[in-house]
């Protein structure tokens, strides 16, 4: 086994339901996030990602009272993202039971945030989230924020440097062009911000089968996290791991 990755349920939550789009937008409702966050764990995904996909929007994240709910059942990982603006905020979500807390548009609109998360709670509780395009002249990709709406006007390989010189103990790398299509995870994408920093980098939007988790791992990925193709049932976490280990890369057994 020449890699290792970890692979991780996302879970995208708008006022209560779990929900599904493509390159984030045109959300279909799927149900009860708690009620898939549950299954995933028995079938032995290795973590979960939460995200409060419109809590930016309203300034707040709700998602308290889902992940205390988990919390009780389940016993892996937990990432929660989405509408966190504060050092208070973050502490509230893992009072809940959260393990760590993914940052993105507070983050843009003050770095500030990305250390001060780092001193209170340490490194590997705060988790830099990137969402990135790919430029329309082909010069790289741009960070967005806002659930993909928002232009940062930042380069995303040199804000992962920044944000993990900031304190960033962990990369969320989504691609927005990629995410909901399954057909492939943008890999050009992932080992530049890979290669550019020190630190693990979980990456979503486009995962369709484990040829895709395997592609990403390769590429540098530390992690990979999966929606669509769980959600709609078109494949298992076992049979998704046993795909990925004759890639051969290691994932972790169900």
């Amino acid at each position: 086994m020449q890699k290792k990755i970890r692979l991780i349920a996302r879970l995208d939550v708008k006022n209560n339901y779990l929900v599904k789009g493509i390159q984030l937008e045109g959300l279909r409702k799927m149900g009860d996030p708690h009620a898939f966050a549950v299954d995933y764990y028995r079938q032995g995904i290795d973590e979960l990602l939460y995200m409060d996909i419109v809590a930016s929007l309203y300034n707040r994240n709700n998602l308290s009272d889902i992940v205390r709910r988990t919390t009780d059942d389940v016993f892996i990982p937990i990432t929660v993202g989405g509408g966190l603006r504060s050092v208070d905020d973050v502490r509230a979500i893992l009072q809940m039971g959260a393990d760590k807390a993914a940052i993105n548009t507070a983050a843009i609109k003050d770095e500030r945030i990305i250390t001060q998360v780092a001193q209170a709670f340490g490194s590997q509780c705060m988790v830099l989230g990137i969402e990135a395009k790919k430029r329309r002249d082909g010069a790289g990709y741009e960070a967005y924020y806002d659930n993909g709406r928002e232009h940062s006007g930042k380069d995303v390989v040199e804000w992962a440097k920044r944000g993990v010189l900031l304190g960033a103990g962990e990369i969320l790398l989504t691609s927005v062009d990629k995410e909901g299509f399954e057909q492939g995870m943008d890999c050009p994408l992932i080992r530049a911000v890979c290669e550019a920093v020190p630190v693990p980098v979980i990456v979503s939007g486009g995962c369709g089968s484990a040829q895709d988790a395997a592609d990403a791992a390769r590429a540098g990925a530390s992690a990979v996290a999966v929606a669509s193709v769980f959600h709609y049932k078109k494949t298992t976490v076992q049979q998704m791991k046993a795909g990925i280990r004759a890639q051969e890369i290691e994932v972790r057994k169900t």
